[in-house]
């Protein structure tokens, strides 16, 4: 079967080779080391408490998995000692950030393509003895070769949108086989948990472990580096900011006429290649990486870096979520909440619906149309009351939420433990 999959992946490939030609060509992101992704991992040493691999696809994933590697790597409530872990990423904007966050302490290592022999030469190489995949990225002849060689696999921090779900619904006999090598899958909550049964999975099998996320949410006043970075980019601490957080290209035009042009307005894209285009649209900006290019004054800022929109948070008297006002699914509102911050978010947000029915039950966050953008804007820069009540019952929510990355890291030994 996996040398079918092998073939199929291959036409694929064939087939789609004009078309992720062209992307890479228009984009510039031309993927990097090409040995790690055919599986050619570094070769590690047995880890004598036993070794965990951790799969996130890209910075969104790495940022929900910060905690989960900093507790399996701690000894255990119980004295049992901590344990070695390796974390495997997929695109170029994960692997930096992967870097940043672990590289020092522990291996950091690109995924593997799902060929049949590179992912058994990768697991040879890394020899973990349990694997964490970050809410779903289950590849057939990962799981295959995981299960030949008794190691056992499981998905953590699960999602699955209706949107996704509905896409995989379609490939069903393929997938299906894939969901059932898992040893389980640990969900975000039970709507996510009903969506992996409809694919295949048992239902006995699914945990219900929440999200990861609001751990990683800090709760914290103070971002080192936030100051200097309003230093460097000329940014006015007396006077007000609006930041827009992981922002789409969609996004820009409205931001800046939804800002009034005496208010500060920080926007930070998402991907890097969004940069130009939003300074683009937001004229005479001061960007990060070329501040000498604006002289005087200006109102407007473009934080065109990545691993920085923490401090630019930090910064802010109003946050406006990115990816939301458009055609994209929303991003990460619980960073800026834990911050202390009043958060306005669109209506675009199906991938992050859980997170979002909690906020509104505890009215920890303002959601509005692009329409009403610019009065919702204006209304919580004028009201320092509204908007501290607004941050603190965010907060609130937070605190409710967290303790899924202690659910999660128990898991993980016990998998690893057992095997």
């Amino acid at each position: 079967m996996r040398w079918l999959l092998d073939v199929l992946y291959l036409i694929v490939l064939g087939l789609s080779s004009p078309l992720w030609l062209y992307r890479l060509i228009r984009t510039g992101k031309w993927r990097s080391d090409w040995a790690g992704r055919l599986g050619a991992a570094p070769i590690l040493p047995n880890a004598p408490n036993g070794r965990i691999l951790l799969h996130a696809v890209s910075v969104g994933e790495i940022n929900a998995i910060r905690l989960l590697v900093d507790r399996l790597a701690s000894p255990a409530d119980d004295g049992t000692p901590g344990m070695d872990v390796v974390i495997a990423t997929t695109t170029n904007t994960g692997f930096a950030r992967a870097m940043s966050l672990f590289g020092e302490t522990h291996t950091v290592v690109r995924y593997p393509l799902d060929f049949s022999w590179s992912v058994g030469r990768f697991l040879r190489r890394v020899r973990p003895d349990a694997v964490g995949l970050v809410e779903l990225e289950v590849w057939p002849n990962f799981t295959g070769a995981c299960q030949r060689m008794k190691i056992p696999a499981c998905v953590i921090n699960g999602r699955l949108s209706a949107r996704s779900a509905s896409r995989y619904a379609l490939v069903k006999p393929f997938i299906a086989p894939s969901l059932r090598r898992l040893e389980c899958v640990a969900v975000q909550d039970a709507v996510f948990g009903a969506r992996f049964v409809e694919l295949g999975v048992a239902r006995d099998r699914i945990l219900i472990t929440q999200s990861m996320k609001w751990d990683t949410a800090e709760i914290t006043d103070d971002v080192p580096g936030a100051d200097d970075l309003a230093r460097e980019m000329g940014i006015d601490r007396s006077s007000p900011l609006v930041v827009a957080g992981s922002t789409s290209p969609d996004e820009h035009a409205l931001l800046h006429a939804a800002v009034p042009p005496d208010v500060q307005l920080l926007c930070a894209p998402r991907r890097p290649e969004w940069f130009d285009d939003a300074a683009a649209v937001l004229e005479g900006c001061r960007r990060r990486t070329r501040p000498a290019e604006t002289t005087g004054t200006t109102m407007r800022f473009l934080l065109d870096t990545i691993g920085e929109l923490r401090m630019a948070y930090a910064l802010a008297d109003v946050v406006v979520v990115g990816r939301s006002f458009g055609t994209l699914h929303g991003s990460d509102m619980m960073e800026p909440i834990a911050l202390g911050k009043p958060v306005i978010i669109g209506p675009a947000v199906e991938d992050f619906i859980s997170q979002m029915d909690a906020l509104r039950a505890g009215d920890g966050i303002v959601p509005c149309t692009r329409e009403e953008l610019p009065a919702v804007i204006a209304e919580l820069l004028a009201d320092a009351h509204k908007r501290a009540g607004l941050a603190e019952r965010g907060r609130s929510v937070i605190r409710a939420q967290q303790g899924a990355t202690d659910r999660h890291a128990e898991l993980l030994r016990g998998l690893a433990q057992n095997n």
